[in-house]
């Protein structure tokens, strides 16, 4: 019995079980691949509390250059950003 039913069991896994689980993947691979609304809706909060972040950051510098005149502000090194934030999609 166990001659016949291990290639019928090899058989089957092969065509049918490998097939179905590689087929499994790849629909959660292509569901995964797009970005939801509540994940762009998450990246919106993190841009703003980032911009928020970089304004309190450029006033402490400038609250710290006018105290200190040899303060160099990390902020007047850095070359202007050429993506325009203000486009969305």
């Amino acid at each position: 019995m166990d001659e016949v039913l291990l290639p019928i069991v090899v058989v089957g896994m092969l065509f049918i079980g490998l097939p179905w689980v590689i087929m499994h993947y790849i629909t959660k691979w292509k569901q995964s691949a797009t970005i939801t609304g509540e994940d762009e809706k998450l990246l919106d909060e993190l841009f703003y509390t980032a911009k928020q972040l970089e304004e309190r950051l450029l006033t402490v510098e400038r609250i710290i250059a006018a105290d200190n005149p040899d303060f160099r502000a990390l902020s007047a090194h850095r070359e202007p950003s050429h993506y325009d934030h203000s486009r969305r999609n």
